[in-house]
């Protein structure tokens, strides 16, 4: 009989979270660390990545800082040459960065940042963490890979819910998710069959604690547009990540795991 604890356990498994430091960065590290995994918290800021690191460690979980800029290839590079000599079991690119706007307002600029840091960015940590994942391999048997996509990578958004085309989910966010989306296909094909998993999440609506407080209408206006009427809680990314990062999806492959109460439904 499968013993389902242990599937879902992270016990003696390292998982490298890029963008570890934002909302919803944070809950996913917590909750990973929470199975048992030792959480490789990056960010750009050494003192962001020290504080959660520190906060996780007082709370007696595993996690150690991963100091590098996802968009400096050397500085990528060199992080990963100097730092791991150990199985990655797990990698989770969520880093991302960017502005709101609508096509009228964007720059060209604008979707090309958008698209280095969530597709180029995506690509040169999988090729950097492919030694430490394929230790992993040889270790466990398989690791795993998740992109963090949007549900904008899937529609776009609904401009009504929005004041003005200023402060709108702007398009090169949603371009870049959804290229995202379909690289995450491609390296699931290419490295499947050395047994790394490369599947994605996409959450729905996640405004931060800051909006919440700041702009309660508009989180009404984004509640509305939920099948369950409310939105998503950033510990609510925690289960369906532990189960991409652990055995219990050990078959799973290509995927893209909606996270968004029912948005994309409707």
């Amino acid at each position: 009989m499968t013993n389902m604890s242990q599937q879902f356990s992270l016990k003696h498994r390292n998982v490298l979270i890029t963008g570890a430091t934002g909302y919803l960065g944070r809950a996913m590290a917590s909750g990973l660390a929470e199975m048992g995994a030792t959480v490789l918290i990056n960010s750009r800021n050494r003192e962001r990545a020290e504080e959660v690191v520190g906060k996780l460690r007082s709370e007696g979980l595993s996690a150690l800082p991963a100091v590098f800029d996802v968009n400096d290839d050397d500085g990528v590079r060199q992080w990963f040459s100097q730092s791991i000599d150990f199985p990655l079991h797990g990698l989770v690119n969520n880093a991302y960065s960017g502005a709101s706007g609508s096509i009228e307002t964007a720059s060209v600029d604008q979707y090309r940042d958008s698209y280095e840091v969530s597709v180029v960015s995506a690509h040169r940590l999988l090729q950097q963490a492919l030694p430490g994942l394929k230790l992993a391999v040889k270790s466990c048997g398989h690791a795993s890979v998740v992109n963090i996509g949007s549900m904008y990578g899937i529609v776009s958004p609904d401009q009504r819910v929005y004041q003005d085309k200023i402060t709108a989910n702007p398009p090169f966010y949603g371009a870049a998710k959804a290229a995202l989306l379909q690289w995450t296909r491609y390296a699931a094909c290419e490295f499947g069959n050395e047994g790394i998993r490369v599947n994605s999440i996409s959450p729905g609506p996640f405004p931060s604690e800051s909006i919440q407080l700041s702009n309660p209408g508009f989180v009404t206006a984004l509640a509305s547009k939920v099948p369950m009427g409310r939105i998503g809680q950033a510990a609510e990314v925690q289960g369906p990540l532990t189960f991409l990062i652990s055995d219990a999806s050990s078959f799973v492959n290509g995927a893209n795991l909606v996270v968004d109460g029912g948005w994309t439904c409707w």
